[in-house]
């Protein structure tokens, strides 16, 4: 077993679409649209086969920008990069283009070698080797 994906709401679909495209090299399949429900999402395919959802729906409120603010649920995903040097690269790529890094690359207490960043929409992102 694996998981198939997981889904995340936004708020600006093609904003956090692009940061995925730019920055994990992501590929989108087509926009999904149901008028009925004014739901709109895009499937994110890894180079792996693991998808991220992004979906949007104007009724769904913005996430608190405080990541110590920690509900139950999905608290962070981790996106494996392959090197120490690329989270490092990846890590100041972010860092240049005015994204908020949480924790700075650092081999943790269990073993990984991560940052951990805050996407366009504040959820929490691990980039590991």
């Amino acid at each position: 077993m694996n998981i198939e994906h997981l889904a995340i709401w936004v708020s600006d679909l093609e904003k956090t679409k692009a940061f995925y495209e730019k920055y994990f090299d992501a590929r989108a399949g087509a926009l999904y649209r149901n008028q009925n429900k004014k739901f709109s999402s895009y499937f994110l395919n890894f180079e792996n086969g693991c998808r991220l959802e992004l979906m949007h729906r104007p009724d769904i409120n913005k996430q608190d920008k405080n990541y110590q603010n920690q509900n139950l649920g999905l608290v962070h995903f981790a996106i494996s990069v392959g090197s120490k040097e690329k989270v490092d690269s990846l890590t100041m790529q972010l860092r240049n283009d005015g994204f908020e890094i949480v924790s700075e690359p650092r081999t943790t207490g269990d073993g990984y070698y991560e940052t951990v960043i805050l996407d366009p929409e504040n959820n929490i992102v691990e980039i590991t080797v």
